[in-house]
């Protein structure tokens, strides 16, 4: 292993493994003061903040639909894939970290600073 590969694997925080996260169920994981919502859909795995950015919902309690989470304290929906809002009354998009799978575990780089964008991995 390089220098280079050490440094980046050791940036690392595990999430939960792989094989926990089913397909349209999404498991919430608190790490370090910080809720992540963990997904796998269409056979891709992503990393969305667990709070809905408009009120005290927590996403990982939410209903799949799609490629759409719905915030199960106000109806509002988020694309799990950009975390763009999708759904009335949530404007503000959602907070996604780039997923790595190493050794069968979900893993994101916490410090990772991204709004939207395609952070997936294969599931």
């Amino acid at each position: 292993m390089s220098a280079d590969t050490q440094l980046i694997e050791t940036r690392f925080v595990a999430l939960c493994a792989a094989a926990e996260v089913e397909p349209d169920t999404p498991v919430r994981v608190p790490r370090d003061n910080v809720a992540y919502a963990v997904f796998s859909v269409n056979g891709q795995f992503y990393v969305t903040q667990d709070q809905c950015t408009h009120g005290p919902g927590s996403l990982a309690e939410g209903f799949v639909i799609d490629t759409e989470i719905e915030c199960p304290f106000h109806q509002g929906r988020f694309d799990i894939r950009t975390g763009q809002p999708t759904a009335a009354p949530c404007t503000e998009a959602l907070r996604i970290w780039t997923v790595h799978v190493v050794g069968g575990q979900i893993c994101i780089d916490p410090a990772e600073h991204r709004r939207f964008g395609n952070g997936c991995v294969p599931a």
